[in-house]
């Protein structure tokens, strides 16, 4: 029998497992719109990409699956927990945090309809009621925005991932405190894990849809 090359195999085996998902297909009749730590104390630090140019992007992902009557998921940070005591190079938040550190960005538009879920570190779905109100609407795949890209987004993502909602990402409307890490989050990360698209290509998708 004819055994094909080692590098071949390699590079096949590869496609297969990691093949990446870097265009948007389609979304799931129950899909979610999951939008990360859009909140005034994390958009206030400085930001690889312009806080306004992504505000926008998020906000017309908010209009479209609003006008659909999908569901529309608000997270916020307010760290707490023992992670924050853990030893690690980098210092988390300290001390009082600003009045409106934990309050959504004004130009999101929130309304009262929509799901809000306060999380105390990276990851919406630890120790939250996120999975279940997920589950209870019958919620199938995530689209997912928010900062930081590297951070509370990836962070969210892999544990979705491992939930197993379907996943994509709207890749202009996240940004991350450096542009590397960023960049590292959306071009090989996030293929693994799920589709990634920007908003002009994700709102057909939603507007398609029957």
């Amino acid at each position: 029998m004819y055994a094909l090359p080692i590098a071949f195999k390699c590079l096949l085996l590869r496609n297969i497992i990691f093949k990446p998902n870097n265009v948007v297909t389609a979304l799931d009749k129950q899909a979610a719109l999951l939008l990360i730590d859009l909140q005034k104390g994390i958009l206030k630090t400085p930001k690889a990409h312009p806080v306004e140019q992504i505000l926008d992007k998020a906000s017309e992902l908010m209009r479209v699956f609003r006008e659909k009557g999908q569901t529309i998921v608000i997270v916020h940070v307010e760290p707490s927990g023992p992670w924050l005591k853990s030893r690690k190079e980098a210092a988390g938040p300290g001390g009082d945090l600003p009045e409106d550190f934990t309050k959504i960005a004004d130009e999101l538009h929130t309304e009262a309809g929509n799901l809000f879920i306060s999380k105390p570190g990276w990851n919406a779905f630890y120790n939250t009621a996120l999975h279940e109100q997920l589950q209870k609407r019958g919620i199938t795949q995530l689209v997912i925005g928010g900062v930081s890209t590297s951070i509370g987004v990836e962070g969210t993502a892999r544990a979705a991932s491992e939930l197993g909602y379907n996943i994509c990402f709207a890749t202009d409307a996240m940004t991350d405190s450096h542009a590397d890490a960023h960049e590292n989050s959306i071009t090989r990360i996030f293929p693994r894990m799920g589709e990634t698209g920007k908003v002009s290509e994700i709102i057909p998708k939603i507007q398609s849809r029957q």
